[in-house]
């Protein structure tokens, strides 16, 4: 993937961030803001507040300690608790309105002379925003001496001893732009390239490479013939270079929630669910109704997905699908099911066990028909889980029926198509907590 995306020499660097603040109408402030919020948004998809709170951001006098100050801010309103080394002050406005941005969320600021001989023991995450692509030379005290902090982490971390999590701004701080940092440089863990990577970072070899920045206009790509990478939906930076190779017995969650204690249980778990289900919807998770169908054969043999919850009440939850699929032929051999939703916003997670009938006719065709069309007819062309030639046979057959009914007719619902009702027998509650002491209520219809 990595030769695929473009690289930019120290030069051309310097150019299109002339252009971003000359014709093309971009602000410093702006742009600044906008890096700084893709250097916390890179930072939050790896090192989590819960198992990476305490940052450190050591920020230089130039733009990329601005980017530092700024990403310092996002990481206190995503729940880090960070604090700032800034040495050398710019007495600038912009700069002297961040600190003050900072100071009003009693961000604490250290002095070099009060910061640990070891970072590692009071820092997860420092945050490198030293130098930028336009430095060059040798750094001056105290930034000299902060650099050799840094590279005093990449021995301790090579010892097999706990250690930071180094993550620099667009440029490990003593690198050159067009370079490297030598043997004796910094190694962060984590490098978040700006607008575009620059030349120096086909020689980072750390896990997590990441690029920020969303602000190039197609008409700075075109005149540098840059290759990016889309951003996936509204992130506001993507990773780019080879995936980081995870140990999965190391991957968990120290999950952080308000106790779910027994007198702030429903005595009706009916009641309970709505409670739930209402939270979840006002956090605007995506697709609350999502939910885990698990079903078994006659023999036991077990079998689960990914539904859409379409309904509960007192009387059970409801889905619709198709009476010929997997999941509808087990239901006739063994007419019970569980359902498990997951909410991870929220850290919370809803079983619910009993038995399982069909809805009648008539509710099934309401529901049917108050489907958007291409949903009805959808539901006529798929054969569930059945095997096709191709995607082909249900483009066509889509196409066919999509012209039949553009008249604006009724569709009729077929009719090994139809819904479902779990009638809950055993309701279970869980929430996350803290060194797996999660909460967890078992409930029964009344």
């Amino acid at each position: 993937m990595t030769e695929d995306i473009s690289y930019l020499t120290q030069r051309e660097a310097a150019e299109i961030d002339e252009i971003l603040m000359g014709p093309l109408g971009f602000s410093v402030d702006q742009l600044m803001e906008l890096a700084g919020l893709s250097v916390a948004t890179s930072i939050a998809e790896v090192y989590k507040p819960s198992e990476h709170n305490r940052v450190l951001a050591i920020c230089g006098p130039g733009n990329n300690g601005g980017d530092g100050l700024v990403a310092a801010r996002h990481l206190n309103h995503f729940g880090y608790k960070p604090s700032v080394c800034y040495p050398k002050r710019t007495a600038k406005p912009l700069y002297t309105g961040l600190v003050t941005q900072l100071e009003s969320l009693s961000v604490p600021f250290i002095s070099v002379e009060d910061l640990p001989l070891d970072l590692s023991k009071d820092f997860d995450i420092i945050v490198d925003a030293m130098f930028g692509f336009s430095f060059h030379g040798s750094p001056r005290p105290p930034f000299d001496n902060l650099i050799q902090k840094l590279v005093c982490i990449n021995n301790y971390d090579q010892t097999h001893q706990k250690s930071s999590a180094i993550v620099s701004i667009d440029i490990p701080s003593g690198w050159h732009v067009e370079g490297d940092g030598g043997a004796e440089g910094i190694k962060p863990d984590m490098l978040v390239s700006l607008t575009a990577p620059k030349l120096c970072a086909k020689k980072f070899f750390g896990p997590h490479h990441f690029l920020g920045g969303r602000f190039v206009p197609p008409s700075i790509a075109d005149k540098y013939k840059l290759r990016l990478p889309p951003y996936p939906g509204t992130s506001m930076c993507v990773r780019i270079g080879r995936p980081a190779q995870v140990d999965i017995s190391a991957l968990r969650e120290n999950y952080i929630s308000p106790e779910f204690l027994e007198e702030q249980v429903e005595a009706d778990p009916f009641d309970q669910f709505r409670k739930w289900f209402d939270d979840v919807v006002a956090a605007g998770l995506r697709e609350p109704n999502a939910m885990a169908l698990s079903t078994a054969s006659k023999n036991g043999k077990p079998s689960s997905r990914m539904v859409l919850l379409k309904g509960f009440d007192k009387n059970g939850f409801v889905w619709y699908t198709n009476y010929e699929s997997r999941k509808a032929h087990e239901l006739s051999e063994n007419p019970h099911a569980s359902l498990l939703f997951y909410w991870d916003g929220l850290n919370r997670q809803v079983r619910v066990e009993g038995s399982v009938e069909k809805v009648s006719d008539e509710e099934s065709d309401q529901y049917f028909h108050s489907r958007p069309r291409g949903s009805q007819i959808g539901a006529i062309v798929s054969k569930q889980s059945t095997v096709l030639p191709g995607r082909r046979v249900l483009y066509d057959q889509y196409k066919e029926l999509e012209e039949k009914f553009s008249d604006g007719s009724i569709i009729p619902k077929p009719k090994n198509w139809g819904g479902y009702r779990l009638k809950p027998e055993l309701f279970e509650f869980w929430q996350g907590q803290k060194s797996r002491l999660h909460d967890r209520w078992f409930l029964s219809p009344l």
